[in-house]
């Protein structure tokens, strides 16, 4: 399993401790740099769409229909990586291609030429993210690491940058985006050089194959369960900040709002990363939306601007362990040969369909009613999440019991 440490034979023709260890550090710099450039694309890019003279309603176009696109795309990877066999090479290319795109966008002059040039950058940027999930998988089972304290890096590259990026832009201003984002990619290019390229059981798939996933009730009721659990998240990710705002925070409150999140995934994923393997993936996931449940609830409720502060630390907790044991759940319910593909499904119902559905329905929400209801809402979805995970839960036990 992905996050749950494993025992390596280290028998003749096995790696070398070494070598495993050597493995294990680089796709902790590659975690670590592949979340520090989303720093810059989800801090940073709006501001510098701003600078750019571009209205509200044209940056929340350009902010969402990248990631609507790379929605259908990142299935796409998943299966090629699934189909050849190669993980590295895949990530290879999109990330030059992302780099090539980014150029693009940043030379562009008019709205036509940023919009496609933001879907390009996120159709091949995006899909990126479940291909690095499965290689750190992959290198986790052999090393005998956890998947959390892998996965901690990614937090402390976007926490870290999204600071020091801060203090950057306040010194010389939003145009020295584009070089920054340009720099932080060296570091993550050169590691992939030097990453062995992963090819799986190395056994390829067929539209045959991929077919079985069609057929996998299992995964796909679960996907549904992550889609109604995480609309709320993601209309936080995308409302939060007007929110804070309106309840009277500045701009600095709003910085540090993106700064405790990240600081307190590092701390979640270090210290749950070994103990969630242990217990049940769904009775797991039933507890994070029963937190989610008390966490939007008081959301809704208060209007002072530190207290919705404090009360975005939760988000060490809910993201945390949802996003380990629902990582967990996958590898457990998706053969090795399309784990890829399963990954890919998951991240694009994550990212894109409850990122779509959270930002237009929460924006929706919030104007129509007030940020107040968009919560109480929130509230309500992942209240019926947690019946819906228990039912489930139970539901399989009996049906586990009854084949004995």
């Amino acid at each position: 399993m992905g996050s749950m440490p494993v025992k390596t034979d280290q028998g003749i023709g096995n790696p070398s401790i070494k070598s495993l260890r050597r493995e294990e550090w680089t796709v902790r710099g590659l975690t670590f740099s592949y979340y520090a450039t989303n720093a810059i694309l989800v801090v940073f890019l709006p501001l510098y769409f701003s600078n750019q003279g571009y209205h509200a309603t044209q940056i929340g176009l350009l902010m969402m229909f990248g990631p609507f696109v790379a929605m259908f795309s990142q299935p796409v990877w998943g299966y090629l990586s699934d189909r050849y066999q190669s993980i590295k090479k895949i990530i290879i290319f999109l990330w030059s291609m992302t780099i090539l795109s980014s150029a693009g966008l940043f030379l562009s002059h008019g709205f036509a030429l940023a919009l496609f040039f933001v879907v390009m950058l996120y159709f091949f940027f995006l899909p990126s993210n479940p291909l690095l999930d499965s290689l750190v998988i992959k290198t986790t089972m052999k090393t005998g690491a956890s998947y959390g304290s892998v996965r901690l890096w990614g937090s402390i590259g976007f926490g870290g940058v999204a600071i020091l990026a801060g203090m950057v832009v306040s010194v010389f201003g939003i145009e020295v985006i584009p070089k920054l984002y340009y720099g932080i990619w060296v570091l993550p290019m050169l590691l992939l050089l030097f990453m062995k390229n992963e090819s799986g059981s190395g056994r390829g798939i067929s539209l045959t194959g991929l077919r079985a996933i069609g057929r996998n009730t299992a995964f796909l009721w679960f996907l549904c369960l992550v889609f109604v659990l995480t609309v709320p998240h993601r209309m936080n990710d995308s409302m939060f900040a007007l929110y804070l705002k309106a309840a009277g925070g500045g701009d600095a409150l709003v910085g540090w709002a993106w700064a405790i999140a990240a600081i307190g995934e590092v701390i979640a994923f270090a210290l749950v990363s070994r103990v969630i393997p242990h217990y049940n993936e769904l009775g797991l996931l039933a507890f994070v939306g029963f937190l989610y449940t008390v966490r939007w609830t008081l959301m809704g409720w208060v209007s002072d601007p530190l207290l919705l502060l404090l009360l975005q630390g939760m988000h060490m907790v809910t993201f945390a362990i949802f996003w380990i044991t629902a990582i967990q759940y996958v590898v457990k319910l998706i053969p090795e040969e399309l784990r890829s593909t399963g990954q890919s499904l998951f991240s694009a119902v994550f990212m894109g369909l409850a990122g779509i559905t959270g930002g237009g329905v929460g924006g929706w929400i919030m104007q129509e009613w007030g940020g107040e209801t968009m919560y109480f809402v929130g509230a309500s979805m992942t209240f019926l999440a947690t019946v819906l995970l228990i039912v489930t839960m139970i539901s399989y036990r009996k049906t586990a019991v009854g084949d004995r």
